[in-house]
């Protein structure tokens, strides 16, 4: 394949393939998304996995387990700036924030299952019982309440001694008998019994040798022999004997706040977090090889954010930070992999693993989702030619035509643009809206479909067929329903209930371009297909451990093809109701071993409409093009497999050629997809520009300035 770059910005287009065709690549960059930082995260040990919260408000749940598929999450608002989270008995995930609410998810339909006023002004900080049945919240107002965790709700059982500033961190002791709580200029020890406080220890306010005004105690950790770890905004990480009230060691380790900590499980580890971008880890090491005498040691300071490092967390395996630069770093800690293989390398996430984009190929149009806003854009042209690699100059340039603002505190969940161009959906966690959009000349109206159904509230994904007559929308309650699209208004045709009375949300929808066949993911590892010319159940695609990451079907063969968080590609014969040859074929052998260690899931598939053969996909590093009539690589093959020079001959071209053709020149891919059998878009949000964005990161002092 060979690929010529059209626009956008500066280009660097490549030629990796011979015999598969030439492309002209629309290169966006555009598309000015930029994420929320992370305020929180919270992990969970029973279920492996890891619940985030971003300053809009949006929760996110990766299973740690599944590749760090981010296979969840909760769409943010503009009142609920969360800043506690934590998890209870029985997978329960609460939030607290500055609005004074008390959250809990319902991570089945993915919605609030409600919130309560905690009345005790702004929630700084949550901590559940050793148990998970009792859950604490420290306020603004000096509270700590104490919350019995129920099988429907919380219930309040009582408020703990009130002190003279905000309660910013809590932690209960693993007994479950005392807790400690981090304040402004002092920590608190509470007997949980009484709700008395047992010991009251002051905070030193020098910072570099000089007396700051306040002290802040960002974090605290409560340990099974009575220490207390805290952390706080003079750069110091503290250890003290909550039996005596009594400063124990101290650790001055930052110039700017620690702003986190979290401990493992066993205490013989834990990490902190720093306003100046770096996470620092301390173990519990024996003070000599015969001695049974242990200290803390900081072992291992890491530089993976630029930003300050607001939330950490601490696997079996793992530590794991977050911040103002949006990034969620997973380290893990190589002395608990038994393999020093891919899973001991850094994963650093940032993009979230659902499309923001849709695209319009009709009308050369891409619909992009911010969290309060659409923008509609159409692409540039050009009547240049050119040869292989070549960046050609723009005739016309890409046209911003539409800026929709949502109206309401709630941020968008999902959007789409039909095919033609001539409608757009979008939904928000209490309304489903749609749009007719009119095309005339240079100028675009639009005009919105007033009256939506009861239960189109909201969706969880939205979909168009192929020829823009109907549109498909999943959900929350488990339901897809079917819409027949007319002009300007619309004609509910069906709605497929959910599969055993259950409510499991869909999450992922692909229509046949017959428009014959309906293929919906939930949020565990089971595909659906509906037949809609019938509308009922046809099949169900066999149970994988993984979840779905993308899905498609294939013109002409209605083949699915299936994308899981491990890298695992199946191909499945709808008509057949079984797996392809194709498909088992590659199962029995395997797919590359570089292939299996991609650290980030497939997105996105789409197909070439002449050569059935082909398989595109991409996710944010890489786009491949899969020919199934090639033979498959093994592992002593070069998977990103450079071309031979130009003067072989086409037997040693035949003889080192494989399925696999794998571009890496454009990245961060958010989006790629065929415009026509000669066109690709592909659309990329380089990191650069989004650190560009964030507010300035601490000044640090270089030695001899």
């Amino acid at each position: 394949m060979r690929l010529c770059s059209v626009f956008c910005h500066s280009s660097f287009p490549e030629y990796f393939s011979s015999g598969m065709g030439e492309f002209k690549v629309h290169r966006v960059r555009f598309f000015n998304y930029v994420p929320s930082g992370i305020r929180c995260v919270a992990y969970n040990n029973q279920s492996n996995r890891l619940a985030v919260s971003r300053t809009d408000g949006t929760v996110e749940i990766y299973n740690l387990s599944a590749n760090y598929f981010q296979e969840k999450f909760f769409p943010g608002h503009e009142s609920r700036a969360t800043e506690a989270l934590c998890w209870a008995k029985g997978q329960r995930l609460f939030s607290g924030g500055l609005n004074g609410e008390i959250i809990e998810y319902d991570l089945q339909a993915l919605n609030i299952k409600y919130a309560m006023d905690a009345f005790g002004g702004p929630i700084w900080s949550m901590a559940v019982s050793p148990c998970g049945s009792q859950l604490l919240v420290g306020c603004e107002d000096g509270s700590v309440k104490l919350f019995q965790i129920t099988p429907d709700k919380i219930q309040f059982e009582r408020n703990f001694d009130r002190q003279k500033s905000r309660i910013l961190s809590l932690s209960w002791h693993p007994s479950g008998t005392h807790i400690a709580a981090g304040s402004i200029d002092y920590i608190s020890v509470f007997d949980v019994k009484s709700g008395s406080a047992v010991h009251k220890m002051l905070v030193d306010r020098q910072y570099m040798g000089v007396s700051k005004r306040k002290c802040i105690i960002w974090g605290v950790a409560f340990l099974s022999d009575g220490t207390v770890i805290s952390v706080d905004s003079a750069g110091k990480v503290q250890f003290w004997d909550s039996a005596t009230g009594t400063l124990v060691k101290n650790h001055l380790i930052a110039n700017a706040d620690v702003q986190s900590i979290a401990v493992s499980d066993q205490e013989d580890s834990f990490v902190v977090g720093t306003a100046e971008g770096t996470v620092f880890h301390f173990q519990l090491v024996s003070v000599t090889s015969n001695s049974s005498e242990k200290q803390w040691v900081r072992t291992k300071p890491f530089q993976h954010h630029t930003h300050d490092v607001r939330a950490v967390a601490h696997s079996p395996t793992a530590l794991i930070s977050g911040g103002t630069d949006t990034h969620l770093v997973i380290r893990p800690l190589m002395e608990k992999v038994e393999v020093k293989n891919y899973d001991a390398a850094l994963r650093k996430i940032t993009f979230p693993h659902r499309r923001l984009i849709s695209c319009s190929k009709k009308r050369h149009l891409l619909l992009f989702q911010f969290a309060h806003h659409l923008e509609l854009w159409r692409l540039g042209s050009t009547v240049a030619t050119g040869k292989n690699g070549d960046t050609l100059p723009l005739s016309k340039d890409a046209d911003h035509l539409l800026h929709l603002k949502t109206k309401g505190p709630e941020n968008i969940i999902c959007s789409c643009i039909s095919p033609c161009g001539s409608w757009i959906a979008y939904s928000t966690t209490s309304r489903f809206f749609l749009y007719r959009l009119n095309y005339e000349h240079d100028n675009i109206s639009l005009q919105r479909v007033s009256k939506m159904p009861a239960f189109l509230r909201s969706a969880l994904q939205i979909l168009f067929s192929e020829d823009s007559t109907k549109l498909f929308v999943a959900s929350n309650q488990g339901s897809l329903h079917i819409i027949r699209l007319l002009e300007g208004s619309f004609k509910h045709l069906h709605t497929f209930q959910p599969q055993s009375g259950t409510v499991e949300s869909m999450c992922l929808l692909a229509v046949s371009p017959d428009g014959n066949w309906l293929a919906a993911s939930g949020t565990s590892a089971g595909v659906h297909v509906y037949n809609i010319k019938h509308l009922k159940l046809h099949c169900t695609v066999p149970a994988y451990n993984f979840p779905v990451t993308a899905l498609a079907i294939a013109p002409s063969t209605n083949n699915l093809v299936i994308a899981h968080s491990d890298q695992q590609v199946f191909e499945y014969s709808i008509p057949d109701k079984q797996y392809t040859e194709w498909s088992r074929t590659i199962q029995k052998q395997g797919f590359h071993y570089l292939w299996l260690q991609r650290d980030t899931p497939i997105t996105h598939i789409s197909f070439h409409p002449k050569r059935p053969m082909h398989i595109l996909l991409h996710d944010a590093y890489m786009f491949c093009i899969i020919d199934k009539s090639l033979p498959l690589p093994n592992d002593k093959t070069l998977l990103y497999n450079p071309l031979p020079p130009t003067n072989e001959s086409d037997v040693i071209r035949r003889r080192t050629a494989h399925a696999f053709k794998i571009s890496k020149i454009y990245k961060p891919l958010l989006f790629m997809d065929l415009l026509d059998e000669r066109t690709l878009v592909a659309v990329e949000r380089p990191l650069d520009d989004i650190i560009a964005q964030l507010p300035p990161p601490i000044k640090k002092k270089k030695f001899g300035t």
